[in-house]
């Protein structure tokens, strides 16, 4: 039992092309003598005991069931999977490959599409995100006005439906912008005249969008839904049903303080839930994401600043402004869609927050429970807890620190294979060097 941390290890890097998914967990797993950081508990020196996919005890001393597995995890960490609040994996696999990408459809208002249906379960960026512990994503549309829903996706399965957690997680809308630009890119931009019509006419279509949606909601309340009945529905509006009945939240993807404002004031006159995507203004509008209990989920911790005047760290420190004025956020990677390699850093996002000020204990929480929390899922996942899904990884330090190793992880219970394709290339070409006696064995 002692070896079997170091043989997972090293067959990681011997088999690491062919990803095969987890079965389900066949029998109780306990994992003993770790470091167990339940998020929502403090720290527990101690072991963890799950069984069909759900964690069943967390404590000091645990006696194995009978025909458990036991594995001794000689002071190595045990953590909940961090969870990326808002992401493109599985839609996207090469960003200039256009054929590798399916994280958009035509026209500016989609609310009908579904995120899992076009999850790719093979991409190769999987395993390498899931290697620096990010086990769970909410996997976002990324088109025109009104992108479509985003579903919670698990990063281990044969298929989409497999890896589906949970569907729908929210109503995603890209906030025109609000100010004019003077000067484009490469010098050349629109005339602010035109701007502003733009601006007014996606204003205009997101109140209609609203208006109508709760009208046909109404609609579909007087008419019964038999068969006879079927072809008067409209996909695209029976998907706005839950939105306008604020059953489900509404995404704002906004970065800039008057998009924030904007959208904020739009949800009150709207009366529906939203939640800030990106907010890289928002430790300027405290404030009003306090009073009106807006969450806000932080993308890009690492960015450079916006303006002129801004401070070279006001990115990094985002967080520590939103937590002091108690705003509820969670970290992202950039990039809701576009960049989904990007998804690998995550837990490096909420070190840099960590390293400009905001306590290491919420920074882990930022990727894990306070994400969970934000995407509707923390009774399920976020945390370990008796009752919640085993969805964990085994590191042989913090991992928040660069040097740290994910040697396990597990998925409601089920083994995940540890091979990437980093790995296999790291592999790879450490023999190279070997054959051609550059490295020592």
């Amino acid at each position: 039992m002692k070896k079997i941390l170091f043989l997972i290890l090293s067959s990681t890097l011997i088999f690491a092309s062919d990803q095969i998914p987890g079965a389900p967990q066949k029998h109780p797993i306990l994992l003993k003598n770790g470091v167990i950081h339940t998020i929502s508990n403090g720290v527990i020196h101690g072991s963890i005991l799950f069984d069909n996919g759900k964690i069943t005890h967390v404590g000091e001393f645990i006696a194995p069931q009978n025909g458990a597995e036991v594995i001794d995890l000689e002071g190595k960490h045990v953590y909940p999977g961090f969870i990326a609040a808002v992401s493109g994996i599985g839609l996207v696999e090469i960003n200039a490959v256009d054929v590798t990408n399916d994280h958009s459809e035509r026209g500016d208002f989609n609310p009908n599409v579904r995120a899992n249906v076009a999850y790719n379960p093979d991409s190769e960026i999987i395993p390498t995100t899931r290697s620096n512990g990010v086990l769970i994503a909410n996997v976002v549309p990324a088109s025109g006005l009104v992108s479509g829903q985003s579903s919670i996706m698990m990063m281990d399965g044969w298929t989409w439906e497999d890896a589906t957690l949970s569907h729908p997680s929210g109503l995603h809308i890209n906030w025109p912008q609000m100010g004019t630009r003077t000067r484009g890119r490469y010098g050349r931009t629109p005339p602010i005249k035109k701007q502003i019509e733009r601006r007014n006419k996606s204003l205009k279509a997101l109140d209609d969008i609203i208006k109508q949606s709760r009208a046909y909601a109404r609609l579909r309340q007087t008419k019964s839904r038999s068969a006879e009945n079927y072809h008067d529905e409209d996909l695209r509006w029976e998907s706005m049903i839950p939105y306008v009945q604020r059953k489900i939240p509404i995404y704002i993807h906004a970065n800039e303080v008057r998009q924030i404002d904007a959208a904020v004031h739009w949800a009150k006159r709207q009366d529906v839930n939203i939640i800030i995507v990106g907010g890289k203004d928002a430790w300027r509008t405290t404030d009003l994401l306090v009073e009106n209990k807006i969450p806000v989920i932080y993308e890009g911790v690492t960015a450079l600043p916006s303006r002129r005047y801004e401070d070279y760290d006001q990115a990094y420190k985002g967080p520590l402004l939103l937590q002091k004025a108690g705003v509820q956020f969670c970290i992202a990677s950039a990039g809701s869609a576009g960049a989904a390699y990007r998804l690998r850093n995550l837990s490096n996002q909420a070190a840099m927050a960590a390293a400009y000020g905001l306590p290491k204990n919420e920074a882990l929480r930022s990727i894990t429970l306070s994400a969970a929390e934000i995407l509707g899922i923390d009774k399920q996942v976020g945390s370990l807890e008796s009752g919640k899904d085993a969805t964990l990884f085994i590191s042989n330090g913090d991992p928040l620190e660069i040097r740290t190793t994910v040697v396990q992880a597990y998925i409601q219970g089920r083994k995940v294979d540890m091979g990437d394709r980093h790995k296999m290339l790291f592999h790879k070409y450490q023999e190279k060097y070997r054959q051609l006696r550059i490295l020592n064995e």
